[in-house]
Order: C-alpha cells, then structure tokens, then sequence
C-alpha cells in the first residue's frame, strides 16, 4: 500500500511539473511574440515620424537594433529595397498578410515560421503618406526551439522535485498509515489512538466489530460449555442407570422406574439436541427464509390446541382470544414462536393456574400476546431469559424438562421478522410477552 502510495504521489508530480512548463512556455512565448510585435511597431512609427526614408534607401540609416530587416514596398507589391536582400530579385509583396494588412487599414502585422531554420519571424508594416510600404521584421527562436532548449534543465528540475516528492511522500504515507498500523496490532485499545477526523468512522467501525467478535467468540465458548454441561447431566443418568440394570442390581420394580428415568433423561437429551441443532441452524444458515402471506390467529389457534392435553397434565388452562389477522412470515418459524411462548408459559405456572393467547390486527400491526399467571420474573432476571441456556430457576426448568434454549429462538426469529418484543413480568404474579409484527416485510 505504501509503494502504491508513493508512486501515485510522484506520478501527480511529475504530471503536475510538466503540465505547469508546458502551459508556463506557451503563456510566455505569447507574452514573448506580443513584446516583440510592439517593439517593431515602435521602429516603425519611429521611422515614420521621423522619415528617414532616404538614409534607409542609402543604407546610411542605423537603427540601433540588431538583425532588424527593413524592407519599402511600393502601392502594386513591388518590394524596392530590402536591408537584408537584393530587391530585384525578391517576388511581389501584395500578398504578404501585413502588407494587405497595411494597404487597407494603415497598418499590418504577421508571423511566419520557417521549418528549416526553425524560428519564426515577425513582421510589422505601415502605410506612409506617399501610399509606400515600410516593413520592419525580426527573427526570433521558434517555441519548439525554446521548448528543447530548457528541456536538460526542465528534466534536471523534474528529477530533483520527484526526489523531494519521493521523500515528502514517505513522510505523508508514513503519517497517513501509522493510525492503521497502530490499530493493527492494538485493536483492545483504539481509543488510545492519536489519529485525524477522517478515520475516526473507519476507527469506530473496527472497534464496534472488534467488540462484537470478542462477544460472540465469548457467547460461543460459553454456549459450548453449557452445551457440554447440559448434555452431560441426562447422559450421565441414561449411563448410571443402564449400568444398575445391567449388572443385575435392581429388582423388577427397580428396574421399570430406572427405565422411566432413562427414558426421560433420553426425551431430554433429543430435545436438547433438537434445539441445539434449530439454533445453529438460525444462526448459520445461509438458505433464504421464504415468507408468504399467513394467519398468525390460526397459527396460534393450532398450536394452543395441540398444547391443550399438556396443559391439563400440569392443570394449566389455556386459551386463544381475537380474530383472523394475516402477515408475511414464515410459517414454521412463527410456529417455533407460538409454541415456545406458550410451552414457557405452561411449564413455569402453578397448578390452577391460566395461559391466555392474543392474536389481531392493532394500528396496521399484528399483535400477538402471550399472558399467564404464574411463578413471573423477577427484575433482575429479566434482561437475561433470551440468553442462551439461562434459566431462573434451574431445578424447576430440569423438572420441568426445558432445555433453556427456547426463548433465545424466539428472540432470533422475532429478529429475523423485524418485529418488536416487550417482557412484562413481576414475581409471584405472571408474565406477559408481546411481540407486534408488521403485515408486510
């Protein structure tokens, strides 16, 4: 990065130096071709004024100035004197650009250059009172020649400001890459960090994923750890009690309550697995969730049924009030939180005790509401039930067969649904969880 800096740096430099001589030797040349015009202009209203004609025709005038060529041309073109040529043998002039020029409106100037030599030369020419020509005329270095005149020095210069660039540039990279560096190999203190206000975004940035891969390697190692110490209770009973049966230690009624308790230990080890297994599958799966038009209130409806026999084991009454309300989602997700929900609520009650859902359309929303009265939540509690394996009470979530997983999905789906979830719970009295959804995604 670095190199490419440097190089892009000196890359500007160099197109900036040359651009700058280029447009400085053709700004000047102008100035140079407009200076030279109006010194000839001067010479020859000098020559003018002051008619100097016949010293001119006998060569006796000096005008002081070298290599300057004065040339007389008559009315028709024909040129009758030249400083620097025979006038005999030079062509009719009634074409030349400054003596039209001249013959027309008094006075004529033009540029000629010569490919051969080089150089251009500048004519100026005025009309004299008798009609007559004067053109005065100067040689002068073309700007190509001038161009490759200054190019050993233009180069000399070029070099010498792309080594200053060279080293300037480090300096800037150097400056410009040390915050970069510095985060690099100090990502736990970012804001220890002296940088400038632009990178502070991209800083901020870092430091916010730096943070949350921190955090979820730590809810990973935790989640695998409780994963570890929650399988490893139901297999350690499956293993003690097998191992009673095995060895021929228990009778035949010993045996039979034994096998119950392998069984539910077994029950408890596939659910835990099963939700386990959903989780990752929530958290890592890169299908796209296919959603559809459908009725939350049949969903729920479906689901209070299908818990029914298993709140009247516990002595749990449950219910579902409201009416048809319809939303895009996914079904079987939306089922996964309906019977979450309302298998929580069953199994933290207390005998006699009551579940009531809620389903229907709210303010252009779906509400869903599910209420009970029982064991509740106490406050500081409350914040943490959607985390993984935590639990309020864990003697009463083992009796009860939870796995401690069920509302962290549901708090995963509610998410993925962009719909909104709100715990009301106090301890002794019952909890309430709402959750809102929009009709359309």
């Amino acid at each position: 990065m670095k190199k490419k800096i440097n190089l892009q740096f000196m890359f500007i430099s160099a197109v900036g130096i040359l651009l700058t001589f280029c447009l400085s030797t053709v700004i000047f040349y102008e100035l140079f071709k407009s200076e030279v015009v109006d010194e000839l202009k001067t010479y020859a209203d000098v020559i003018k004024e002051t008619q100097s004609y016949d010293q001119i025709l006998q060569g006796e005038y000096d005008p002081d100035v070298d290599d300057l060529r004065i040339t007389m041309i008559k009315k028709d073109g024909k040129v009758f004197y030249d400083s620097f040529a025979d006038a005999k043998k030079m062509e009719n002039h009634a074409n030349r650009q400054e003596v039209r020029q001249a013959l027309k409106h008094g006075n004529g100037k033009a540029i000629r250059t010569s490919d051969t030599l080089d150089k251009n030369t500048f004519y100026y020419a005025v009309r004299l009172d008798d009609g007559n020509i004067l053109r005065v005329a100067k040689e002068s270095r073309s700007i190509w020649s001038v161009f490759i005149k200054v190019t050993p020095a233009i180069l000399i210069l070029i070099f010498v400001i792309l080594a200053i660039s060279k080293m300037l540039s480090d300096v800037l990279t150097k400056s410009l890459l040390l915050p970069i560096e510095q985060m690099s190999e100090n990502l736990d203190h970012l804001e220890d960090i002296t940088t400038y206000k632009e990178l502070m975004p991209f800083i901020n940035t870092i430091q916010e994923q730096h943070k949350n891969i921190l955090m979820n390697a730590k809810m990973r190692q935790e989640f695998t750890a409780n994963v570890s110490h929650e399988l490893k209770t139901p297999l350690t009973a499956i293993s003690g009690y097998s191992e009673l049966i095995q060895n021929g230690m228990t009778n035949e009624e010993e045996t039979i309550r034994f096998a119950g308790e392998i069984h539910k230990s077994a029950k408890r080890l596939l659910t835990l697995i099963n939700d386990t297994i959903r989780l990752s599958q929530l958290d890592t799966s890169e299908q796209k969730v296919i959603y559809e038009a459908i009725d939350l209130y049949k969903i729920a409806e479906d689901c209070v049924n299908m818990l029914k026999f298993s709140a009247e084991n516990h002595g749990i009454t449950i219910s579902i009030h409201g009416t048809n309300a319809y939303l895009e989602g996914n079904k079987e997700m939306l089922e996964e939180v309906v019977y979450n929900l309302c298998d929580n609520a069953i199994r933290y009650n207390n005998e006699g005790g009551k579940v009531d859902v809620t389903v229907k359309p709210v303010k252009g929303k779906i509400y869903l509401c599910v209420e009970d009265n029982g064991i509740g939540i106490s406050k500081e509690h409350q914040e943490r039930i959607f985390e993984r394996f935590y639990r309020v009470d864990k003697s009463r979530s083992k009796s009860t067969g939870g796995t401690g997983l069920g509302l962290a999905i549901v708090k995963h789906i509610i998410q993925q649904h962009g719909a909104h979830m709100e715990l009301t719970s106090e301890k002794g009295k019952g909890t309430k969880i709402e959750i809102e959804f929009s009709k359309s995604r």
